[in-house]
């Protein structure tokens, strides 16, 4: 496209510079009376300066703005200042961004050719060698335009690509205020192309497709095991921390104000390597208490502050992806959470664990007790616990994890997905059917579902 520009370009300034070439004899007296003025220098190089300036810019921010990963963002939302509330905005609507900048990157490129080009062509000692004068032309704005205005702005973007998107946020605003109503004109031409001719929708992934499709392609030697954890890399990065997290009724915790012999009998009884400290309740953190840091305390006797080995706790929204979790873990060298809610409050914890046993499954040391997780009647009939999470009741059943998406409003385990769908306290033995699923309720204690038997009726099951 570059190179088409200049091509055409140069072919006019020759023929608007050297009329004499196509009338000879009619147009030669006229082109001596008329000398062409000379231009001036300053006001042209001032010009040419500033469009290279704001192609090097808009060049740049393509690369910075489209680099910028999860953290960045959270970073730049963090600080609250205008560029990054500006970048964020930018972002919500990412193609009409970049059909703007990629759209004003071309007009700005013309622009340079075509003001570069004229004023070479003014030269006068170039004027008599149009050769000379179109093959300079050509060598002078390439080295320029693609140097300045591509290579060095797109590989400075990519190293500092938080630092140049913050400066100039602002100019791409401005840019994208401009051109946005021809953007979303060409990306709406774009998106109908794309529907029509490649059919590529825009709904969600279909899971239950990508294990189906693993199942016929990987090697036919490989275990179900490996099988599974292929399955569990490609599901990785969609599943959040709630799904995956200890509920807040199966968090054990250590009260502030026990004391050292008390502690250390916990520790024993609940065989856990790391155990929240609160005061009061489960809402009020304030540490984690790590088993390896009281073994050389034992025999210092209940009197013992056992305060100053505590370590400071780490908060997570359950919102947030366990991929981004992962890497925070790795960079803070840690491997215990605290998930909060909206209003603070204790939802549950998460640990290194938990993300691990998404890929390869469970894991299972000389301590876990054999809980009841989930009995198979058949086919198309499980047993779950009510505190099962619902990510893994469609992980078990083999459906897709957004089954129960649009129905399941706030809760994340199938006795909550009950109580939303009856819209009250079910009774045991009580059926609750949806979407054909039938929900029967086994046990009932304490007012907290214990056990579900959830039913796949014959027809949904013919139809996937």
């Amino acid at each position: 496209m570059l190179g088409v520009l200049i091509f055409i370009t140069s072919k006019l300034n020759i023929l608007y510079t050297y009329p004499a070439s196509i009338l000879p004899g009619k147009l030669t007296l006229l082109q001596a009376a008329a000398p062409i003025a000379t231009p001036n220098v300053v006001i042209y190089l001032l010009v040419i300066f500033v469009l290279l300036l704001m192609a090097f810019i808009v060049s740049g921010a393509e690369v910075a703005f489209f680099s910028l990963n999860y953290k960045d963002l959270n970073a730049l939302k963090t600080r609250q200042n205008t560029s990054g509330k500006l970048i964020t905005k930018l972002l919500e609507k990412p193609r009409s961004l970049l059909a703007s900048l990629q759209i004003a990157g071309v007009l700005l490129s013309l622009a340079f050719i075509m003001v570069t080009s004229y004023l070479i062509t003014q030269m006068e000692d170039l004027q008599t060698v149009p050769v000379v004068s179109f093959v300079v032309r050509i060598a002078i704005i390439l080295f320029v335009l693609l140097f300045c205005g591509q290579v060095l702005p797109r590989v400075w973007a990519a190293q500092n690509n938080i630092r140049f998107a913050t400066y100039f946020a602002w100019f791409v605003s401005l840019i994208h205020a401009t051109l946005e109503p021809v953007s979303d004109f060409y990306v709406s031409i774009s998106e109908s192309i794309e529907a029509r001719f490649f059919h590529r929708g825009s709904g969600a992934v279909n899971y239950q497709e990508i294990d189906q499709a693993i199942e016929m392609s990987v090697d036919p030697t490989a275990s179900q095991e490996e099988k599974n954890i292929l399955k569990g890399i490609l599901k990785f990065g969609n599943i959040t921390v709630k799904q995956i997290m200890h509920t807040r009724l199966d968090v054990s915790g250590i009260e502030y104000d026990d004391t050292f012999d008390i502690v250390v009998k916990r520790v024993a009884d609940l065989h856990y390597s790391r155990l929240p400290v609160y005061k009061g309740n489960l809402d009020n953190i304030v540490g984690v208490i790590h088993t390896k840091d009281l073994l050389p305390h034992l025999d210092k006797g209940k009197n013992f502050d056992w305060h100053t080995v505590m370590r400071q706790p780490f908060f997570v929204h359950g919102h947030k992806l366990i991929e981004d979790l992962l890497s925070e873990f790795q960079s803070r060298r840690m491997h215990f959470a605290v998930v909060v809610d909206e209003f603070g409050g204790t939802s549950g914890i998460v640990t290194l664990e938990d993300i691990v046993e998404e890929v390869i499954g469970d894991i299972k040391d000389e301590f876990d007790e054999e809980e009841f997780n989930y009995s198979k009647v058949d086919s198309n009939t499980y047993v779950f616990e009510g505190k099962t999470m619902l990510n893994d009741v469609c992980r078990i059943m083999n459906i897709a994890p957004d089954t129960f998406e649009v129905v399941k409003g706030e809760s994340d385990s199938i006795g909550g997905l009950i109580l939303e769908l009856a819209g009250k306290f079910p009774e045991e033995n009580s059926v609750i059917s949806h979407d054909g699923y039938d929900f029967t309720v086994l046990e009932v204690s304490k007012m907290r579902i214990q056990k579900v038997q959830v039913t796949i009726r014959q027809n949904v099951d013919d139809e996937k």
